[in-house]
């Protein structure tokens, strides 16, 4: 299977005109895997005779259904957990102290997948009640598909996910037990809104955010496409605000946009415009 054979290369075309991800040669062991399930549910067996479905355009819906296969929806609560260690301890202080005037916080969490990130975010504040009674703390949580942004709603997680970075105590705490899995509580669910958005989009309201979480999406885009993303995440952090990229990402030679915020961590900063030199004061003319 080669990105030049004709069959594939439709799937990779779909998957960027919908998503804006690169289905690379390195990603190509995945996909007969990860279009199992459509085989199953179409009687068919490859990706040639799948190609062929989608231009009979019988099914509508089979062009989404391949998309959402391919999307890779891997997370898990506290994710890289030195980086929400840094969001706990620096980042989510120094705004506080920004924000202090109008005690409000607004966060996007950009690919959200199926919730867990948006949900360790909370429970960062619920953990911390002292500190932001009276606060109104937004967190919009956005993913380009439709299957895992309804089960971020539901915020409904099976044994093997919820254990899977949080503590005991934290499943207790946050969580309720239910015949079948774990449910979020009201007071971490309620802090949430969930949007199906592309990345690529315009940003959700309310358009500027205090921080941003965009982790281990532009990874999967290409040079061209991820300039566009990040150009979307500029105009989407205040001026003074935060983005926090996945453990492996940067902004160093990708984008003229954000620099660096801290050593070693993934937390960036929009870059300031360049202030211009005084004009020196012209000298008195002398009679």
């Amino acid at each position: 299977m080669r990105l030049s054979d004709a069959p594939i290369r439709v799937i990779a075309d779909l998957l960027a005109a919908r998503t804006g991800q690169e289905l690379t040669e390195s990603r190509l062991w995945r996909v007969p895997s990860a279009l199992s399930c459509v085989f199953r549910e179409r009687g068919i067996s490859n990706v040639d005779q799948l190609v062929c479905l989608m231009a009979d355009g019988g099914d509508p819906l089979l062009a989404d259904e391949v998309v959402e296969a391919l999307i890779n929806n891997e997370t898990y609560f506290f994710r890289d957990h030195l980086s929400f260690q840094t969001l706990a301890e620096r980042i989510l202080p120094d705004l506080a102290q920004k924000r202090a005037g109008s005690r409000r916080l607004s966060i996007w969490s950009a690919g959200c997948s199926t919730g867990q990130e948006a949900l360790s975010l909370a429970m960062l504040f619920r953990a911390q009640p002292q500190a932001w009674d009276g606060w109104t703390i937004d967190i919009v949580a956005t993913d380009v598909s439709k299957s895992v942004i309804e089960t971020a709603r539901k915020g409904h997680y099976s044994q093997f996910e919820i254990q899977r970075g949080i503590t005991i105590a934290q499943m207790l705490e946050f969580f309720s037990e239910t015949g079948d899995g774990w449910q979020a509580n009201d007071d971490i669910l309620s802090m949430l809104r969930h949007q199906q958005r592309s990345l690529l989009d315009a940003p959700p309201a309310p358009g500027r955010f205090d921080l941003v979480l965009c982790r281990n999406v532009l990874l999967y885009f290409d040079r061209c496409t991820r300039a566009r993303a990040f150009d979307r995440l500029s105009a989407a952090v205040r001026s003074d605000g935060w983005l926090m990229l996945g453990a492996g990402e940067t902004v160093v030679g990708q984008t003229e946009k954000f620099d660096p915020g801290l050593h070693g961590c993934s937390l960036c900063v929009p870059r300031q415009p360049a202030i211009a030199p005084a004009m020196p004061m012209p000298r008195a003319a002398i009679g």
